[in-house]
Formats: C-alpha cells, sequence, structure tokens
C-alpha cells in the first residue's frame, strides 16, 4: 500500500497572507478633511438661493418686509401661488416655454450631431476651413442689429424658428461632440460599410447607439439654456401670447408684472408683496428644470468626459 505525502505537504503548506490595505498617510487625511470642508461649503453656497426663494414664496408678506425670512418659511401661506397660477397668461407663456424648449432642443440636436459627424472625419476636403467658421463664430458675432435684421427678413419674427434657429448650434457642444465622435474606433464604421451600410445609416444605427451618454448631455444643455432663455423672445416675439414664462418673469423683476388680473386684486388688498410674487414665479420656472435634471445627471460627468478626452 502506498501512502500519498502530497496531500498533507499542502494542508500543512503555510497560506499566502492577504495584502493589507494601505494606510492613508497624514496628509491625505488632512487632504479629505479640507477636500470634505470645502465642498460642504460649495454644496451650501450654491443650494441658499434656492432655499431662500422657496422660503420666500410661502412666507407671508409682513415677515418678508421686515426681513425675517431666510430659510425657513414665517407665516406659512400659498395665497400668491394661488394668485400667480390664476393667471392664464402664466399658463399660455408657461405652455409656450415647453414648446419652444422641446423644439428647440431637437433642432439643436439634429443640426449640432450632424456637423460634428461631419467634422469628426479627418479624410474630409475642406474639414479645417469648417472648423475655423465654426470657431470665428464662437467669438465674433454679427451683432444685435444685423441679426434682427436678418431674422425679420427671413419671416421668422414672432415665429417659434426665431428663438430655435438662431441659436441652434453651440460652438462648444459641437467641439465637445467632435471629439467624442473621434474617439470612436475607425474599424467600426469600416465594418458596417462592408456589411453595406451608407453614411446616414452608419450614424444611424452604428455611431448613435455609442453616444446615448454625449447626446443626453447635450440634450441637458441645450434644454436648460432654451429654457432659461428670455432675451430673443424679448428682441423678437411682439405679442404676449407668443412669449415664453421667463418673459414673463422678467416683467416681474422689471415691476411689470404682466398678469391681467393683478391690478384688480390688488385693489381688494389681497396681493401679496411684489417680492413674494418674484420669488413664487422663479419657483414654478425653476421646478420643471430640477425635477428632470435627476434623470439625466448620471450622463453628464460620462457624456462630458467622453466628449472632452481622446483616447
Amino acid at each position: 500500500m502506498t501512502v500519498d505525502l502530497a496531500e498533507p505537504a499542502a494542508e500543512n503548506a503555510p497560506r499566502p497572507r492577504r495584502p493589507r490595505g494601505i494606510r492613508p498617510t497624514r496628509g491625505y487625511r488632512v487632504f479629505q478633511v479640507v477636500n470634505a470642508v470645502i465642498l460642504t461649503a460649495v454644496v451650501f453656497v450654491t443650494l441658499y438661493p434656492f432655499v431662500n426663494i422657496l422660503a420666500r414664496s410661502l412666507s407671508d408678506e409682513a415677515y418678508i418686509i421686515a426681513g425675517k425670512v431666510n430659510l425657513v418659511p414665517r407665516g406659512f401661506n400659498l395665497d400668491t401661488y394661488r394668485l400667480v397660477m390664476s393667471d392664464p397668461l402664466f399658463w399660455t407663456n408657461y405652455r409656450n416655454t415647453v414648446v419652444y424648449t422641446v423644439v428647440a432642443t431637437a433642432v439643436s440636436i439634429v443640426l449640432t450631431t450632424s456637423y460634428a459627424y461631419v467634422l469628426s472625419k479627418k479624410h474630409l476636403k475642406g474639414r479645417g476651413a469648417l472648423i475655423g467658421i465654426a470657431l470665428f463664430t464662437m467669438f465674433f458675432s454679427g451683432g444685435l442689429i444685423p441679426n434682427y435684421v436678418l431674422v425679420t427678413s427671413l419671416g421668422m419674427k414672432n415665429t417659434i424658428w426665431a428663438i430655435a434657429v438662431p441659436n441652434a448650434i453651440s460652438v462648444f457642444n459641437l467641439l465637445v461632440m467632435k471629439a467624442f465622435f473621434e474617439s470612436l474606433p475607425v474599424e467600426l464604421e469600416e465594418a458596417a460599410a462592408v456589411d453595406g451600410l451608407n453614411t446616414y445609416g452608419i450614424l444611424l444605427r452604428i455611431v448613435l447607439p455609442l453616444a446615448k451618454a454625449i447626446v443626453a448631455t447635450m440634450v441637458l444643455f441645450y434644454a436648460v439654456a432654451f429654457w432659461n432663455s428670455w432675451f430673443a423672445a424679448f428682441l423678437y416675439l411682439d405679442r404676449q401670447e407668443l412669449w415664453p414664462v421667463t418673459v414673463y418673469l422678467r416683467n416681474l423683476i422689471a415691476g411689470a408684472t404682466g398678469a391681467e388680473n393683478v391690478g384688480a386684486i390688488a385693489e381688494a388688498d389681497e396681493v401679496q408683496a411684489e417680492a413674494t410674487l418674484k420669488a413664487v414665479t422663479i419657483v414654478l420656472t425653476t421646478l420643471p428644470i430640477l425635477l428632470v435634471y435627476p434623470f439625466v445627471q448620471r450622463y453628464f460627468v460620462r457624456g462630458v468626459m467622453l466628449g472632452a478626452v481622446k483616447g
């Protein structure tokens, strides 16, 4: 009978020690504390105006005039919300803002994606000139009066296209998308071309599915820009029923409420302080973007990094 001595030897063999985690140095711990303090301060400074506006919108007029409203509402009331939300013009302008943002963002995404995809092709003749034209418009513009004359002569005044077309392409967004398209492997497009796809098929079926993060980031950039924009509408739209809600808010800040029923209610001494009226409109205007942002935020960092780093 033979005895296998290999197994006992294997059992008695010393087990490898698990690698211990690297202990942070004292300098690294100090960095972590300082970094946490700085980021906490940045978060506080960023959130403070929003919380203050929200508190003012829910506070009573007397406390706002006395300067006693900071982060917590005083004399809780919703009268100003009822006032603003009972104004038909506010809801008309709100609907206009939603329509303008959706249409203008769609136009911008289509044009920016197409332009960036073309510029990413290094074999394209005249590519340098196209990039130069884009960069030139980033630093120089035709001026306010020539732009107004151009939009008017093209028949876009008092239409949605006066909002969507003049600012359809952001050069910064264009360059970020261009860098992302350049980072994609050329072999993917070559294989798709061998399989019979044309240029549009490659873009729609190969490139765009891989560009979901950068496209979502660009949608966020454009949507926020168009939602907050008011000067183009103030310049090119003459009728109140065509204005976005940001112009409604601008009129409140400028002292003209733009609400037809405010004057009648003011005579009955039921109107809240002007500061409360502004705060309520600001809250109602920014609320949709604040609700949408968390769903797009996860694409934000990844999309910008993909477009900004070429690897």
